[in-house]
């Protein structure tokens, strides 16, 4: 079967952990041994993606995380001078514009894990300034603005929590939902501070597995007028997968009526994607699976691009 090339498909994703390995493997971004690297970003019609920056904790001595948070920050733009000639970062809708007009991608940042700005609310000024754009309030480990999914998962924000979530809202920057507790979620959504993000979670009715996300939560993204990423993962697909299982993930959240709200998540470089997936030069296929099956250009042209666009950039 001839598969769509990517140059006929945009892209807009809004997870990967490859700026770590940069930073700590050596990693090239324009070219890697990785999942996902610029030049095969460069090769979709325009293409955006979401860099974070993330360090599990318990791999760093006490009191240094915002250090390396900050040195994984100067390793982002590092790649980026090196690699002006493919990508450029990008903080609004219209800078994604202007990088998809001159024929570059569009790099924007996330930090995964508040307990890399020492879950100070004081440091997301800082984090604003660098163009962060997301902020998961938790990665897997607990921290003193709420539990996880995989730690203290019964306890939700803190006062210190609600606090960081409302200054990130005043700043312009989302709470990214992806790993954070069942309780935690809630409480952020009853807060009612604007669009919710899940940048890399699925389905949790087809696979159990508490990094994804139920149907009232799903619905409730949609509520405030968020997106969430579909991950590639095969552990929260629901293990020894294939396309076609991911797929299944996707139309239960578009029978949500989530035509606006899906999009994508990739994990790339942070997880092992399903059966026959090397990394995102293979989303082609995931493009052609949903177009066999009667979904239109417009819809997939929202999954690919435009929800983020809205999401992220401000315009749609």
């Amino acid at each position: 079967m001839k598969h769509t090339a990517p140059g006929a498909i945009p892209y807009f994703d809004a997870h990967c952990d490859t700026v770590s390995r940069c930073a700590h493997q050596g990693w090239s971004l324009r070219e890697s041994r990785g999942q996902l690297d610029l030049v095969r970003l460069g090769r979709f019609q325009k293409a955006a993606q979401v860099f974070a920056i993330f360090a599990p904790a318990a791999g760093f001595p006490e009191g240094t995380l915002w250090d390396e948070c900050r040195k994984q920050r100067e390793v982002f733009c590092a790649e980026l001078a090196k690699s002006a000639d493919l990508a450029i970062q990008c903080r609004t809708g219209a800078d994604i514009a202007g990088a998809n007009a001159a024929g570059k991608v569009a790099a924007l940042l996330s930090v995964e894990g508040a307990e890399l700005l020492g879950c100070d609310p004081e440091r997301l000024e800082t984090a604003a300034a660098w163009g962060v754009k997301l902020i998961n309030i938790t990665w897997n480990y607990k921290n003193a603005l709420s539990g996880s999914n995989v730690e203290d998962a019964d306890r939700g924000l803190t006062d210190r929590g609600r606090a960081f979530a409302r200054e990130a809202a005043r700043l312009g920057i989302l709470m990214d939902v992806s790993h954070l507790s069942d309780p935690g979620f809630w409480d952020l959504a009853e807060m009612g501070l604007g669009p919710i993000a899940a940048s890399h979670s699925n389905a949790r009715a087809l696979c159990g597995h508490p990094r994804n996300l139920t149907d009232d939560m799903f619905r409730a993204i949609r509520a405030s007028g968020g997106a969430v990423g579909f991950n590639v993962c095969d552990e929260f697909i629901g293990g020894a997968c294939s396309l076609e299982d991911g797929v299944r993930h996707i139309e239960h959240f578009l029978e949500l009526g989530g035509e606006k709200t899906v999009a994508l998540g990739g994990d790339w470089d942070g997880c092992g994607p399903f059966a026959g997936w090397k990394g995102v030069q293979d989303l082609p296929q995931l493009w052609d699976a949903l177009a066999s099956r009667g979904y239109g250009r417009e819809l997939l042209e929202d999954i690919f691009w435009g929800n983020w666009l809205r999401v992220l950039g401000g315009a749609a």
